[in-house]
């Protein structure tokens, strides 16, 4: 089974971002023996990128740089994704889930006359069909979607659904440098970016996080939650429930419908664990739960747990964290 699969180009702050890099891994994989994996990227630079991609497993390279691709829009990117693919008919495309790849996903799609199946925790080949699996009604349910389209498979990848290429995955190849075919007028424009004036929340990058749930009983209760998460260096998570009760703003959500994460340590204090939440953290590398209810479900995916009042654990763990990090 020889297959062409693609692998959209997101780039980040340090070059070509994480989920990319986690795509380009899965790909290879998928790809097998006898298929290509191509990193395709649209953009005002190339600097570092043929290498990035190169280093994650792309085995061959596709540069679409223009100035009117400095900035995300669906109207060019799709134009210039899809007259590619129109030309050399891959047979699947994978989009890293973020809002705008998934804006580009369902775009692409439309403009191939196809379908996307969109925000996939796996992917796996059932036969010579790729299927997805994805969550749906708030993460109560899970299911393996096939793509039935009769052009290119359109996926998007949900962050941190697959693990980093290993060092040295790298697939080499030929780079190549293509002219974006682009609208001769875009009917957006985008006029300029508003910063968000709260804090900024990098749950995705974090490497520790401290989550909250109903079990703190009011949003004060995240004070303690706060303090752990100060004492360990790490990003401050919450469940669903909290955040729709307006106890913490949405950016701090794990979860389906929130963050997926997979930090080294996640630490869960007072989350009883609703299957859309255990969605979004369940691969983390060690998980501690806490939590009065010993039948709580959020148990069965942790490596530790302690049952009992978290405003008598979590900050007696605070207390003993910063003892053994200041001695």
């Amino acid at each position: 089974m020889s297959k062409t699969i693609w692998v959209v180009a997101q780039r980040g702050e340090s070059g070509i971002s994480r989920t990319t890099k986690e795509i380009l891994g899965k790909a290879k994989e998928l790809a097998g023996d006898g298929g290509a994996v191509a990193g395709i990227y649209c953009g005002a630079s190339k600097d570092g990128v043929a290498e990035g991609l190169q280093a994650a497993g792309a085995s061959q390279v596709v540069l679409m740089v223009d100035p009117k691709l400095d900035t995300y829009v669906a109207e060019t990117y799709t134009s210039a994704l899809g007259a590619l693919a129109r030309d050399r008919k891959p047979d699947v495309i994978l989009i890293p889930g973020t809002l705008n790849g998934k804006e580009l996903a369902a775009s692409l799609a439309a403009s191939l006359d196809g379908g996307a199946v969109q925000d996939c925790t796996h992917l796996d080949w059932d036969g010579d069909v790729l299927v997805g699996t994805r969550a749906f009604f708030g993460g109560n349910l899970t299911a393996t979607v096939e793509n039935r389209s009769s052009g290119p498979k359109i996926f998007s990848v949900k962050p941190k659904a697959f693990p980093l290429p290993a060092d040295g995955a790298g697939g080499g190849g030929d780079v190549e440098e293509v002219a974006p075919e682009l609208p001769a007028s875009a009917r957006t424009t985008v006029v300029e970016f508003l910063a968000d004036e709260g804090k900024t929340v990098n749950l995705i990058d974090a490497n520790v996080i401290v989550s909250g749930g109903r079990g703190l009983g009011d949003p004060e209760g995240f004070e303690i939650v706060n303090d752990l998460a100060a004492a360990l260096g790490g990003a401050v998570g919450a469940s669903r429930a909290v955040v729709d009760a307006g106890w913490i703003p949405y950016a701090h959500q794990v979860g389906q419908t929130g963050k997926t994460v997979k930090p080294k340590l996640y630490i869960a204090c007072g989350i009883s664990g609703a299957i859309q939440h255990l969605a979004g953290m369940r691969t983390s590398d060690n998980i501690v739960a806490i939590n009065k209810d010993e039948n709580a479900p959020i148990f069965k995916v942790a490596h530790y747990g302690l049952v009992g009042d978290v405003f008598e654990i979590v900050p007696e763990l605070t207390k003993k964290f910063k003892e053994a990090l200041q001695g």
